[in-house]
């Protein structure tokens, strides 16, 4: 019986636990933003946090297999601010599965109806998704696929 130093034997059994449990975004309208992924997305929102003494303010979004997106404003840090859309090195797109081809193209009319960018699509990318790319209302890149 060998050592296993690097622990792999324990990340093995560990494995069907490791999940993403949140994303985080910067915004300066919690409301707003909340209100967008909850109306379209089916998000729940929860109690919204506030630390005064640390000028921040945040509450999460969960979505229906209960994934979360924490939603924060800050009132003493200057985030950098990209412009809508771009495209940037580290995190550059949220995707999040509407279950079907129809629900796709029926979302991003909806989004595209209601005011909000469409980047691109609906269409079947190189790799073979499909999917749509609209810009929530701080300009974060949104795939609306199957």
């Amino acid at each position: 019986m060998g050592s296993d130093p690097a622990g792999a034997d324990d990340l093995r059994r560990r494995a069907d636990v490791i999940r993403i449990e949140h994303v985080a975004l910067w915004t300066r309208d919690l409301d707003r933003i909340a209100d967008f992924y909850c109306t379209y997305f089916s998000a729940s929102a929860g109690p919204r946090y506030a630390n005064p003494a640390k000028g921040f303010e945040s509450l999460f979004l969960t979505f229906g297999d209960g994934a979360r997106l924490e939603l924060m404003r800050t009132s003493r840090l200057e985030p950098v601010q990209h412009a809508p859309g771009a495209e940037r090195l580290g995190l550059t797109h949220l995707a999040v599965s509407v279950g079907s081809k129809q629900g796709v193209d029926e979302l991003t009319s909806r989004l595209r109806h209601d005011g909000y960018e469409v980047v691109d699509g609906p269409r079947v990318t190189g790799d073979g998704y499909y999917e749509s790319v609209v810009l929530d209302p701080d300009g974060n890149r949104i795939e609306v696929t199957i």
